[in-house]
């Protein structure tokens, strides 16, 4: 998560505005005032009718299953989720990309129970940050098959932990060819949402994301504006260069606000995440992208204790320059959840998580990512039959 053309001049016709509709559609419930019961209603006019506020699996539904397997991608869409999460783009030592939530895979796959790569562990400065364990542009794909998934937080998510060693890392190609397979066997299209994850330090290691992603688009005829796939990335510049290689949907994520992408540290792009959701940033943005994905905290603040407070003019301001907002990311445990709507001691039982989903939805965002899909439906229901 400069600018390029000037937003298909006004919005008024080209490719993003015929994106609007192939996205999430229905005309004003997504380009005009912020968000009502009636407008969240509607659904899209094109390529999946997808409704407002859309449902979207983190990583699949990775409140039930290690993230990024094709357990938890498979459990998201029984579950309902209108879009999945699949996935977080890493490359292999040879040029593959596969779904993982960070390149470093200790934490997520069962790689430090294999001796054979022992000696592969290092550590490495990834965005500023040194970290130690072992990453995917170490291995070959076919090193990398020989790993399982395993629970990114065990503590947290014990019951998920039944399912490590299960599912093995998947591919990116893998991912589309299931994305075909679930559409004719479900009778609708199937969405996902993939990210490019550092695009900067992949591509000063010369395995850069972009081309390899949109090739990999383009050979399975997914590249297009009516392409059922979302494509999101923290660096604007990963956006800004798949704006001229796709014609896909594409999304800013933002982090908090006092915050910097790391492709502006790295260029010294002095703005932070709180210029880019000012108006004119907003507007700029627009010019190359369809949406921003925010964090919550970007759309309610939160106070000293952790309590939502008054909710900021980002998705109104986010409207009036034609971008949707897809903000992340909505958990059931009390842990992930903010104080006024965490319930008991232990954090991580379940807290009032339909509160806090009416709470966010109440704001006119077009759509969350979340863990646990199921929650999401219920309480979209909730919302619309208000």
């Amino acid at each position: 998560m400069g600018t390029q053309e000037s937003y298909e001049r006004a919005r008024g016709t080209g490719r993003r505005a015929l994106l609007g509709a192939a996205v999430l559609g229905a005309g004003g419930a997504v380009l005009g005032l912020p968000g009502t019961a009636s407008a969240g209603a509607r659904h899209g006019g094109g390529p999946g009718g997808l409704p407002v506020p859309a449902i979207i699996g983190h990583r699949g539904a990775s409140g039930y299953r290690p993230e990024h397997t094709f357990g938890s991608y498979q459990l998201a869409l029984d579950l309902g989720a209108d879009i999945v999460e699949a996935g977080d783009l890493v490359p292999t030592k040879d040029g593959h990309l596969v779904c993982r939530h960070e390149p470093e895979i200790g934490g997520t796959t069962d790689v430090a129970d294999h001796p054979e790569f022992a000696t592969r562990k290092t550590t490495k400065v990834l965005d500023g940050v040194p970290t130690t364990g072992w990453f995917t542009e170490d291995f070959t794909l076919a090193e990398l098959k020989t790993l399982r998934a395993v629970e990114r937080i065990p503590a947290t998510r014990q019951r998920n932990t039944i399912y490590n060693g299960r599912w093995e890392i998947p591919t990116f190609e893998e991912v589309l060819h299931w994305q075909d397979e679930q559409t004719r066997r479900r009778g609708k299209q199937v969405w996902i949402y993939p990210e490019t994850k550092h695009p900067t330090y992949f591509r000063k290691l010369g395995l850069g994301l972009e081309e390899r992603l949109a090739g990999i688009l383009r050979r399975h005829g997914k590249d297009g504006r009516h392409a059922p796939v979302i494509i999101q990335s923290f660096e604007p510049s990963s956006i800004q260069r798949l704006d001229k290689l796709v014609g896909n949907p594409l999304v800013v994520l933002l982090s908090a606000a006092n915050t910097r992408p790391w492709d502006f540290v790295e260029s010294g792009d002095p703005r932070t995440v709180a210029d880019l959701v000012t108006p004119k940033g907003l507007k700029e943005i627009a010019s190359y992208a369809r949406g921003i994905g925010p964090t919550l905290d970007l759309v309610i603040p939160k106070d000293a204790k952790g309590n939502l407070t008054t909710p900021s003019t980002l998705v109104a301001d986010a409207h009036s320059a034609g971008l949707i907002l897809h903000p992340y990311t909505m958990r059931d445990e009390n842990v992930f959840l903010p104080t006024n709507f965490q319930k008991g001691t232990d954090p991580n039982a379940y807290g009032d998580v339909f509160g806090a989903f009416r709470t966010y939805f109440e704001t006119g965002i077009d759509g969350v990512f979340t863990d646990n899909a199921d929650t999401g439906l219920l309480a979209r229901e909730d919302f619309l039959r208000r």
